[in-house]
């Protein structure tokens, strides 16, 4: 089979959740298939080939375009050209887009589309204009509508497009993601030199996402005020990149005692952070999937997260589940954890063997698995 693989959403320096998700994905489907044909699709007037993965394989081929991307965008929404499948060297049994972007295809290609999540449907008061306006010109219903194939992250996800998009449930395939390989394997990373790098106290509960109103970080800084832990020395450390609408969370880091924002985290930083932490606190409203919570849970650092969205899923019985509406219920669950070490060593080595279940092994294989089923 020859199959196309958007990989726009890797041209950026830094990796998004979906950038992330597109290369641990691509990287082990690569490593078990040596048969089909891949070619990775890219578009940028400017250089961005320093960030595209280099895999070096006889079956998986760079393809980049040099258009101006707002032309390029343009045309593919409102004239439907050019096909991206009639770019490619070779006819295209399948076009796997990792993510919903500005696209158009030949009726024959089969069309895989990965959905992760509707935040964009139901917290729309979470984006900016611009990035709700993005939505509404790509209409993410009509490419879940043309789509042969959409993957979702979770059954929560998958149930979310069927209810609000009307698309049928037999055209949407539950493909669990993976944990990143740089949780398998053994990190060179001391304590010492985290502790240092970003100033770390002894003890600190620990948030690790996207800097956003739908994470519920206002939520969380007022449960870890009613805790009283700031009497104790400990501190809430806040990490992640910048989000939308982050105003209101920036100015109550900066104003509440022992509470601390530190930034973006490097990735090969990530186990030894979540390791260091007494407790992940994740009380998210709404995910698609949750990595930074399965993250947590691979390094057997003790999880608070939400009982709803897909949360549940990823957690299981492994970490303790509060509503994230309900502070009550955060604050005592933060102390639980804290306080009661039988508590957090029970969760600690249920979390261990639960992640034991993702790995992008197992997604790549169901991914072609799928292939070889819907191939005619």
């Amino acid at each position: 089979m020859n199959i196309a693989i958007d990989i726009r959403s890797l041209m950026d320096p830094v990796r998004t959740g979906v950038g992330e998700y597109t290369y641990e994905f691509l990287n082990e489907l690569f490593k078990i298939d040596k048969q089909n044909k891949y070619y990775l699709f890219y578009n940028s007037l400017s250089d961005v080939s320093a960030n595209i993965p280099k895999w070096q394989q006889d079956n998986v081929e760079i393809i980049n375009f040099k258009y101006p991307n707002k032309l390029f965008n343009f045309s593919l929404q409102f004239f439907k050209y050019p096909k991206l499948d009639k770019m490619m060297p070779e006819k295209i049994d399948y076009f796997f887009s990792p993510n919903i972007n500005f696209s158009a295809f030949s009726s024959k290609v089969k069309q895989i589309l990965t959905i992760h999540d509707l935040s964009f449907e139901y917290f729309e008061d979470c984006f900016y204009t611009k990035q709700k306006l993005w939505h509404k010109i790509i209409n993410p219903k009509k490419l879940c509508q043309n789509a042969s194939i959409i993957l979702t992250p979770s059954e929560n996800t998958k149930n979310d497009i069927i209810e609000t998009y009307k698309v049928k449930k037999n055209k949407i395939n539950v493909i669990y993601p993976g944990l990143s390989s740089i949780f398998l394997q053994e990190t060179k990373i001391s304590e010492e030199s985290i502790k240092l790098k970003y100033n770390l106290p002894e003890n600190f509960i620990l948030f690790l996402g996207t800097v956003e109103p739908r994470k519920n970080i206002i939520g969380l800084i007022k449960a870890f005020e009613k805790t009283g832990l700031k009497n104790k020395d400990y501190e809430l450390i806040v990490a992640g990149s910048m989000g939308s609408k982050n105003t209101e969370v920036k100015k109550m880091m900066e104003n509440t005692a022992n509470v601390r924002y530190i930034g973006y985290i490097d990735s090969a930083d990530k186990p030894m952070l979540y390791k260091l932490a007494k407790v992940f606190a994740y009380p998210s409203l709404y995910e698609g999937f949750g990595f930074p919570v399965l993250e947590a849970m691979a390094v057997g650092t003790p999880v608070l997260t939400s009982n709803r969205s897909s949360l549940t899923e990823v957690v299981g019985n492994s970490g303790y589940l509060v509503n994230p509406t309900n502070i009550y219920e955060i604050t005592e669950g933060i102390l639980k954890l804290v306080e009661d070490k039988e508590l957090g060593d029970y969760f600690s080595n249920k979390a261990i063997e639960r992640s034991k279940r993702f790995r992008w092994r197992n997604t790549a294989e169901n991914f072609l698995q799928l292939l070889n089923i819907n191939y005619e």
